[in-house]
């Protein structure tokens, strides 16, 4: 039990494919008080996920660190509190709000462009990125500029997601006082105050506005929700909105920066819809422009199926259960896992291979119920769509003249967090074309 831990602790990853390759679909690990069950098949997730789901609860250790940092907000709670959360927050991600996704997107990555001006230049991409995903998230969804704290709310939600990955891994008493509760209850604090602020400065305007701030304050105003929710869900989505989509467009450029024939049809398909070189230059993409930018979406999907920044989804069955024919009695913590799902050989033919293909109907076919980066069934992500079209338009954005190479000598090294993160940071030069 002791090696488990360890293993788990040092490379999380690694330890599910040993475990799932050793043992087979369905992995029972004997820890004390809970049962623990791996569920590694694509109709076992849809059980628990989809068809059941009503008996499976987030009341599970990873949950339970995340409310931590975000409260009971829609990542962590169920029940009645979590379903009146969505509707409330629901219209915030309707088309009119993608519109305005797609242009902070944008402007975004004009940003980052203008920040490494420099031909050739080496770039921390996971840095750039994780800074213009908390640009869109705060002039969207909040309706304000957050980035004078920027700073300050990355440096604190790192953190505070450093200190809760820890304490999942290697739990301890509630009661007792550790360097790494102080750091949380800091990294706490500097969310707190961010969003105290932008809450004032809204509640001073006197107009709540329809965006998701507008929609809280005006739920708790009526009654709907109580007042802490407010901080909850704000800083749900200041870590789900940007520390998620930061991870997809990290490895996305990753994967283009290795595989230069995507990357080549990816230019091709940029030139024909943004403007070809020797015309009147490359314009920046608009919301308009997603449905013509079908090899760009196909990138960013085969990234999410190789790198799904969710890489594991807990439940706790609140009653029996059966799954795959396997008796799972109540109480038990069940493990599914996107990264295993999604590379599963007989699922994905040569599931290493980077193959937008997939999902242009040029290769090997996604079975339904396979790809699972934003999970499934009613607790599929509210913010899906949000995360495509920002994701999709900033990488249009970033590469509509521009190419991105490796750094010879460096290879990212791949660390399971809340995200899927590369340790450091990754480097990459960006070049004109």
């Amino acid at each position: 039990m002791l090696r488990d831990l360890l293993s788990i602790r040092r490379d999380p990853l690694a330890y599910l494919e040993r475990t799932a390759a050793r043992f087979g679909d369905h992995v029972a690990f004997p820890m004390p008080k809970t049962p623990v069950l791996l569920v590694g098949t694509t109709a076992g997730a849809r059980r628990v996920l989809v068809e059941n789901a009503g008996a499976w609860s987030k009341a599970t250790i990873q949950y339970g660190a995340l409310s931590l940092v975000t409260g009971s907000g829609l990542l962590t709670s169920d029940g009645s509190a979590w379903r009146e959360a969505r509707r409330v927050a629901q219209p915030a991600f309707h088309r009119s709000g993608l519109t305005a996704v797609a242009e902070q997107s944008v402007a975004a990555a004009e940003r980052v462009r203008a920040r490494a001006a420099v031909d050739g230049e080496v770039v921390d991409v996971d840095a750039a990125v994780l800074q213009a995903t908390l640009e869109v998230v705060g002039r969207t969804l909040f309706g304000g500029d957050v980035t004078a704290d920027g700073e300050r709310v990355v440096a604190a939600v790192l953190e505070a997601l450093e200190v809760v990955i820890g304490r999942a891994r290697t739990p301890v008493p509630g009661w007792l006082p550790t360097p790494a509760k102080r750091r949380l209850a800091r990294a706490n604090r500097v969310m707190d105050e961010v969003v105290a602020r932008v809450v004032a400065r809204r509640r001073a305007a006197g107009d709540l506005g329809d965006d998701l701030l507008g929609l809280l304050l005006r739920a708790v105003d009526e009654g709907r929700l109580p007042p802490e929710s407010v901080r909850a869900e704000l800083v749900t989505m200041v870590i789900a909105g940007h520390e998620t989509v930061a991870s997809c467009l990290t490895w996305t450029l990753d994967l283009l920066a290795r595989n230069p024939a995507a990357q080549e049809r990816l230019h091709a398909e940029l030139d024909a819809v943004l403007g070809a070189e020797g015309g009147a230059g490359h314009r920046a993409p608009a919301w308009e422009d997603l449905r013509d930018l079908p090899w760009t979406r196909a990138v960013v999907d085969e990234s999410l199926r190789l790198y799904p920044p969710a890489w594991v989804v807990t439940r706790r069955a609140e009653s029996d259960d059966v799954v795959d024919g396997v008796a799972v009695p109540a109480g038990t913590l069940v493990i599914v896992s996107p990264w295993l799902l999604q590379r599963r050989a007989d699922v994905h033919p040569d599931p290493e291979r980077f193959d937008p293909g997939r999902f242009t109907g040029e290769g090997p076919e996604v079975p339904r119920g396979s790809y699972l980066p934003f999970g499934a069934g009613a607790r599929l992500c509210i913010g899906r769509d949000f995360a495509l079209t920002e994701a999709v338009l900033v990488l249009a954005a970033l590469l509509r003249d521009r190419r991105v190479d490796p750094v010879p000598g460096d290879e990212p090294v791949l660390e399971a967090l809340v995200t899927l993160r590369p340790r450091g940071g990754l480097r990459l030069r960006l070049r004109r074309r």
